[in-house]
């Protein structure tokens, strides 16, 4: 037995102990019967996330993951594609009621929320948490001459 034949043996070990790779298995999701949507309505785009009572998070979507891309993002017509999509979803689990909390100054926001009916969803409770300053920052100080 010649040097080379050792080292082909080695080489036949070495690929015989790989580990095998494991293939995460994926847990369905138990659609509770109420929950929340939180609707995020930027200049840009939309962003809606179906959450539990307890906050865990069931599904999100938004405008640019339903295809549409740059300025159509920012478009109610849009908004209200992405939840749809999102709330029939949940719908067909199972969900009936939900919360729904609307934040940002965006255009998507009635949009989305009429999609949220639209799709067989109950609303119990309409919310506006939008962070509205009351006096604002303190300016600058006045140039001087």
């Amino acid at each position: 037995m010649g040097k080379k034949d050792k080292n082909k043996n080695v080489i036949k070990r070495v690929i015989k102990n790989k580990p095998k790779e494991t293939v995460k298995k994926k847990r369905e999701k138990i659609i509770p019967f109420h929950g929340k949507v939180f609707i995020t309505a930027s200049f840009n785009n939309t962003i809606i996330t179906i959450t539990d009572l307890n906050g865990n998070a069931l599904g999100w979507g938004s405008t640019g993951k339903v295809g549409f891309k740059g300025a159509r993002k920012s478009t109610p017509y849009a908004a209200s594609q992405a939840t749809e999509n999102l709330a029939a979803k949940m719908a067909e689990g199972g969900m009936k009621q939900v919360d729904v909390i609307i934040s940002g100054p965006g255009m998507g926001r009635d949009a989305a929320v009429k999609s949220v009916k639209n799709a067989g969803l109950k609303i119990v409770s309409l919310a506006d948490v939008t962070p509205i300053p009351h006096n604002g920052c303190r300016p600058k100080g006045r140039r001087r001459v």
